[in-house]
């Protein structure tokens, strides 16, 4: 049975066991709102307690049933019934507690959690806002500015942030169902405490309003978190019956909306996106302690992420000089997270005490896995795995982060190839969700599995890709900036086309981002690549031009903008650049609208991504459009260009 329930003395335990997380399902709704009713009526019954069975209390809804048709008890019912229960409810919560389960916790009349749950309101990242009392009942627990927050973010509390704002009542650091019933037996006979009947406290109204304002202008064109802020803020000027139908109306309009439909789409390839079919069955290759050769900007992120996540850090640089610096710029990351308040000093003093620094290579003899952060150049990398082969133990995983070159053919000089993968993070590393998972030509399929898992349990987003130039990622982009360079050469400006691939909804367009990453470093891959290039291809060649005339971007103070003291401005010196070059070519310039530009730029993602299923690159197209959203900023309430096209 999903809920069950029975009687310790004068207080009832109802049981929720619905594997593996607990969710909302029909079944659950349904046994909830009985056992409620039964415990209810039973005159020996004083309080009752919701907890839950396995690893977590109840943390959303059941996937299985997103798209059907929902059936009573609907959960906003189910919600109503547990606050307006004669007798006080108390919810014991463990796990993490989100969407529903969190609603559920919200109606009870008492809250208690284990010391490691995880609280919060996710369903904005789904396109829809919460329906069953969420963003109505929080503010008047937690207030005005921190509900919006949550509600608006989908951010997740701890248990012991949550008892600081008023959202639990207790901690239990022992048995969490005796600490349960201990709280149940102070409330037992007494008047519930309803949350809904509760005043939200007072807040600044024009602080809320500029809060409100950003919210919205952060969610670049996502409409759910701007509606859960409105909908939080509504709690302050209506009675609670009123602010539960608003709410409920906006749900029920947002959920089956083009934004919610598409991230819907992404909430099920991320969890497709593991799935392998012929490591079924295969146990991961263990992995505990990891070496990383390189300290640079890539390999101190990497190393952040892997200490983050709990594994054992060595660190090899070339020489003391580069080992000092590597040291400095790994603890400059921890001291950004401890000044922004997301990590206290002694945690960051823990994570630091897993990374060991050496100049030796010999360092990594005991380590289960090596991943190198070099500078990609194959001579380089072919010298240090060739040195690591005789190094490292026999079964140790020798990984390459290597954007661009081939893995293959850095694998060729390692001894017993097959322990070989590539795992190419995004920069920051520790910051940045993807990884792209190389399946390598020798790959052992232990190894692979292995290379999921880690990401995995570094909290990243792993992407099984085949061996190419750029591989998915790198490709995609090439197809993303060849658009762009050829609409520039047709008659577009660097700022048109950054405006209008802003307003789609990407945090910032191409030439702002080649101006931060600096022009120098693509030109120096194009020089190198040169002699690979077709003939037969257009080749634009204004990043090269701009280059010549020592315009690498920010750090130079001009690239394809100007920048003065740091502002960016359009510089009119590279529209008359753009022009000379169109004209030198022979090419008549004209007007792009952003409806164009747009159109050209996913026509020409959809045609790399058809390119790299053929060749068996990426395994399906919902990988394709992963890479886009979390590598690229391509904006995940649409879900993706090959989810736009029909492809997925």
């Amino acid at each position: 049975m999903a809920v069950s329930w029975n009687r310790q003395d004068n207080i009832g335990l109802i049981w929720i066991d619905n594997p593996p997380v607990n969710a909302t399902s029909h079944a659950v709704r349904e046994g909830l709102a009985i056992a409620l009713a039964e415990a209810n009526a039973d005159v020996a019954i004083q309080a009752i307690i919701i907890a839950c069975k396995g690893k977590t209390f109840v943390a959303g809804a059941d996937v299985k049933e997103f798209g059907t048709p929902p059936r009573a008890p609907f959960l906003n019912d189910l919600v109503q019934l547990i606050e307006d229960s004669a007798k006080p409810v108390i919810a014991a919560l463990h796990g993490t507690v989100l969407g529903g389960g969190l609603e559920i916790a919200l109606a009870a009349h008492g809250r208690i959690a284990a010391l490691q749950t995880q609280l919060g309101l996710p369903e904005v990242k789904l396109g829809i806002i919460p329906g069953a009392g969420g963003t109505q009942r929080l503010p008047r627990l937690i207030g005005m500015p921190e509900a919006i927050d949550m509600v608006a973010s989908g951010k997740r509390v701890s248990a012991a942030q949550a008892l600081d704002l008023g959202m639990i009542d207790r901690i239990s650091d022992n048995d969490l169902i005796q600490d349960a019933i201990a709280f149940a037996q102070i409330l037992a006979g007494r008047e519930p405490r309803r949350t809904g009947t509760l005043p939200v406290r007072e807040f600044d109204g024009l602080a809320v309003d500029a809060q409100i304002t950003a919210i919205e202008r952060k969610a670049r064109g996502q409409i759910s978190p701007g509606a859960a802020a409105r909908s939080a803020f509504s709690a302050a000027s209506l009675p609670i019956e009123q602010g539960l139908k608003r709410e409920r109306e906006k749900f029920l309009e947002l959920v089956n909306s083009e934004q919610a439909i598409a991230l819907r789409y992404v909430f099920a390839a991320e969890r497709l996106a593991a799935k392998v079919v012929d490591l079924e069955g295969i146990s991961p290759r263990f992995v505990q302690n990891v070496g990383i050769a390189g300290a640079g900007l890539m390999g101190a992120g990497i190393a952040v992420a892997f200490a983050d996540a709990g594994y054992d850090i060595t660190i090899v640089e070339r020489d003391e000089p580069s080992m000092d610096l590597g040291r400095k710029r790994i603890e400059a990351i921890y001291d950004r997270m401890v000044k922004a308040g997301r990590i206290d000093i002694a945690l960051k003093e823990q994570r630091l005490s897993r990374i060991g620094f050496h100049i030796d290579r010999a360092a990594f003899s005991q380590c289960d896995l090596v991943l190198e952060a070099v500078f990609d150049d194959l001579d380089v990398k072919q010298e240090l795995f060739a040195s690591l082969s005789s190094i490292v133990r026999a079964d140790a995983i020798l990984a390459t982060n290597t954007s661009y070159l081939n893995p293959d053919a850095i694998a060729s000089v390692i001894m017993n190839p097959s322990r070989f993968i590539g795992l190419h993070f995004f920069s920051p590393a520790n910051i940045m969700r993807l990884v792209e998972v190389v399946r390598t030509k020798d790959i052992a399929p232990d190894v692979l599995a292995a290379g999921l898992a880690v990401t995995k349990r570094l909290g990243k987003l792993g992407i099984v890709s085949g061996v190419c130039e750029g591989f998915i990622g790198n490709r995609l982009f090439t197809a993303y900036r060849h658009q762009c360079d050829i609409m520039l050469e047709d008659g577009a400006l660097p700022h048109e086309i950054d405006a209008a691939v802003e307003a789609y909804g990407f945090p910032m367009g191409p030439y702002a981002v080649t101006d931060l990453a600096g022009l120098d470093i693509s030109w120096a891959r194009r020089k190198r690549d040169a002699g690979k290039r077709d003939p037969a291809a257009r080749y634009v060649t204004i990043a090269d031009r701009l280059c010549e005339a020592g315009r690498f971007g920010q750090k130079a103070g001009k690239g394809y903008y100007a920048y003065d003291g740091g502002k960016k401005s359009v510089d009119p010196a590279v529209a008359d650049l753009i022009a000379t070059i169109s004209n030198e070519k022979g090419i008549t310039r004209r007007s792009f609208g952003q409806d164009e530009i747009m159109t050209n730029i996913i026509a020409g993602l959809v045609a790399e991504g058809d390119k790299l299923m053929n060749e068996g690159i990426a395994m399906r197209a919902s990988d394709i459009d992963l890479v886009l959203i979390n590598g690229y900023g391509y904006p995940a309430w649409r879900g993706g260009p090959m989810f736009q096209s029909g492809r997925s």
